[in-house]
């Protein structure tokens, strides 16, 4: 038997079987690259925490709930925003000084209550707050306009300013001294 001419007719065939083997492993490796370039950057975008917000826009979130908060008149709901330490000074407009959250509360909500009709209060952050933060202390100063309706038939419209020092407690912001002031009427 003549081998050249089953030599001729393996040869084409041997070729095409080698040709389709190395187009397979370009492709699958092909593939191969893609999907793990793929698998990788998922993992890495899923695993990557999300952005923090600058000092400036996680306090410009906190001064919009607290000004929320005590626009109800109510210091249970401005409470959350308070150290309770009693011996921390806390500054308000009238009287000149209270000792600690409770007295603070206390003083607060009774005037509010003799003074102030129910539900009538508005305090309106102004835009210009100022944010400085030295490691678990921060400090923040605004100012801002108070709105009510006085039980005696006035109204109450007030323009202040708010400085409050704040302490990083088990990761949550606290007041530890707060000082409200208003310029005298001219």
């Amino acid at each position: 038997m003549d081998q050249s001419c089953c030599l001729d007719q393996i040869n084409p065939v041997w070729e095409d079987i080698t040709l389709k083997k190395t187009h397979a492993f370009y492709l699958t490796a092909a593939i191969t690259l893609c999907l793990g370039t793929a698998i990788t950057a998922a993992a890495h975008t899923r695993n990557k925490p999300a952005a923090k917000p600058s000092i400036h826009e996680e306090f410009k979130g906190i001064i919009t709930r607290y000004y929320a908060a005590w626009s109800t008149l109510d210091p249970d709901k401005a409470a959350e925003f308070y150290a309770k330490d009693a011996d921390l000074p806390f500054y308000d407009i009238a009287p000149l000084k209270y000792n600690g959250w409770a007295e603070y509360k206390s003083g607060v909500q009774k005037n509010f209550t003799e003074n102030v009709v129910s539900g009538s209060g508005s305090l309106v952050p102004k835009d210009d707050l100022k944010v400085t933060r030295r490691g678990n202390i921060v400090w923040t100063t605004v100012t801002f306009h108070l709105m009510g309706k006085l039980k005696s038939g006035g109204a109450l419209e007030l323009d202040a300013r708010h400085t409050a020092i704040w302490e990083l407690r088990n990761g949550k912001w606290l007041i530890v001294h707060e000082h409200v002031s208003a310029p005298l009427p001219s």
